[in-house]
């Protein structure tokens, strides 16, 4: 079997908190951080909400997988996917193969806590947002189980507990390499 490469991804439901605790972790590794979603922005110009508006959400899950394909190539790196990132089996392969994949893994009433006054999710820009999170939740978290190496349940903790949760069950199972 091909031995994993050494990136640390995030996966996990919008609100998990992958962005921020993929900060403290790169830092804490020394690693460079990369998050998929900013970086389509980056190189659009414009938010991933404008880009859904005026491409929809193919669109933005065409865009999403180049530059998936882009960074997966990377070594060494702590990447924070979308939270739709795993919807596209190709992705979900790549993931898996380039580096240890871990699934922050928040229950739905606790992510609707913290992206309810979010606007920049388009997903949610619905009537009913609390039940489309939910709906959501029910089809990706499946995708993220299935290519994860750690679940880490994000609960109520800080993300600086988070991180440093997430930091000692790496280091226990020897999945980071140098």
């Amino acid at each position: 079997m091909k031995r994993k490469r050494s990136n640390v991804i995030l996966v996990g439901m919008m609100g998990a908190g992958k962005t921020t605790v993929g900060r403290i972790l790169a830092r804490r590794l020394k690693r460079a951080f990369h998050d998929s979603d900013h970086e389509v922005e980056a190189r659009c110009g414009v938010s991933v909400p404008v880009i859904f508006e005026i491409e929809g959400e193919a669109g933005f899950r065409a865009r999403e997988a180049q530059l998936l394909a882009e960074l997966c190539a990377l070594e060494g790196v702590v990447l924070a996917t979308g939270g739709g990132a795993v919807l596209d089996a190709g992705n979900r392969r790549r993931l898996a193969a380039s580096g240890t994949v871990v699934y922050l893994h928040g229950r739905p009433a606790d992510l609707w806590q913290r992206v309810r006054h979010d606007r920049n999710r388009p997903l949610l820009a619905t009537a009913d947002p609390r039940a489309r999170l939910g709906e959501l939740y029910a089809v990706r978290d499946p995708l993220y189980r299935e290519i994860a190496d750690v679940v880490l349940d994000t609960g109520r903790q800080s993300v600086q507990a988070l991180a440093r949760d997430l930091l000692a069950r790496l280091e226990e199972s020897c999945r980071l390499s140098a």
